[in-house]
């Protein structure tokens, strides 16, 4: 995540309710409503991440044992490969773009019609569904890939692959607009158009050198030079899986520095006893210091029952910095850094964090703290 202006706009959610019928009380489309906010604009669509080093993270998490309760994040499908690994019990992805919620109904649309990770980037980007997928069961993620790209999308799958997601979307209880269906459509197309070759963009500006492929984020690897994305096994995959099908991955729209979204999750993990493992916010938290917002921000942070060992994982980029994260990974733009949230909060309370670089280099796991 890259780029955010803060525009608050009018109160946009899904309405919870199919037409004609009354939701359940409870249900995945009500809760969605419940824990929204006001949206808010954002200058690309953000359909995947920009953030090549997002699974160094995966390395810190594991060795301090970052495991079960709730998770929170920011953003699309990097989510998934912090979720596989730390198997939380529920997964809600606060974000400031409405049509970020729309995306990962697609992604529910796939992960609950694809029981492995052959048909599910078949399904997400219109190839025709594996001859055998039992057989690749046991396969590298890189054959997967391989076998994926193989494949040649046509008319018909991509018809077969829209139909599916748009089917299950409609069926998950939200009264979608014709707008909210183009965007579906519109989303979902660019992931069959370009396949896995599909690449991070912004509007109006030019692509980076740093912008990964699907391809290369799928493949990407720990700081142990491993492979660790959710597809890197069926194991991995199923913990993703098996959250989506029962309703426990649910996103919403927020603004992390406002006073509704996170506060309503907040109350929402308190009633469910969940604390909160670990939080995703990418360098949300670069526009937030910059649009002094950032104590809001905290303030929000205090609200929500995070575990003793609890985490937040951050992106850092940078340009316009004194120069490279100490953390930084030889050969990848960007870092990802895992921070003590307790740490965090008595830094902020004794005056430690004066500045953007002071809050991505401080009270860091698995790293040397910057003094």
């Amino acid at each position: 995540m890259r780029q955010l202006r803060l525009l608050v706009l009018p109160l946009a959610v899904l309405a919870a309710s199919c037409p004609g019928s009354a939701p359940e009380p409870g249900g995945f489309a009500v809760t969605i409503s419940a824990l929204s906010g006001p949206g808010g604009y954002f200058d690309t669509d953000n359909l995947i991440s920009n953030e090549s080093s997002y699974l160094h993270a995966i390395t810190d998490l594991r060795e301090s044992g970052i495991r079960g309760g709730a998770y929170l994040g920011v953003g699309a499908g990097q989510n998934f490969s912090y979720i596989a690994e730390i198997e939380p019990e529920l997964a809600i992805i606060v974000d400031i773009r409405r049509d970020a919620v729309l995306q990962h109904l697609i992604y529910k649309a796939l992960f609950e019609n694809a029981p492995t990770r052959a048909e599910y980037l078949a399904l997400l980007t219109g190839r025709p569904a594996p001859a055998d997928s039992a057989a690749l069961r046991g396969a590298t993620v890189q054959d997967v890939v391989e076998y994926v790209d193989a494949l040649a999308a046509t008319p018909e799958s991509s018809e077969w692959a829209a139909r599916i997601v748009r089917e299950a979307i409609e069926g998950y209880g939200f009264s979608l607009t014709p707008g909210d269906l183009e965007t579906v459509d519109r989303f979902h197309g660019e992931f069959m158009r370009y396949g896995l070759d599909l690449r991070f963009r912004s509007h109006g500006r030019a692509p980076q050198f740093y912008y990964p492929t699907l391809r290369e984020l799928i493949l990407e690897v720990d700081r142990d030079g491993d492979p660790a994305s959710y597809l890197t096994s069926e194991e991995r995959y199923g913990v993703v899986r098996r959250l989506q099908q029962a309703d426990r991955v649910l996103p919403v729209v927020g603004d992390l520095a406002g006073d509704v979204s996170l506060p309503a999750v907040a109350a929402h993990l308190e009633a469910e006893g969940l604390e909160v493992s670990a939080f995703y916010t990418s360098n949300v938290e670069f526009y937030l210091y910059g649009g002094r917002r950032f104590e809001r921000f905290i303030e929000n942070l205090r609200r929500l029952p995070f575990a003793d060992s609890g985490v937040l994982i951050k992106s850092f980029f940078p340009g316009g910095f004194r120069g490279a994260h100490p953390a930084q990974v030889p050969g990848y733009y960007s870092t990802q850094v895992v921070q003590s949230v307790s740490g965090l909060l008595e830094g902020w309370d004794a005056g430690r964090y004066t500045s953007y670089w002071s809050i991505v280099t401080r009270d860091l796991v698995g790293m040397v703290p910057v003094p």
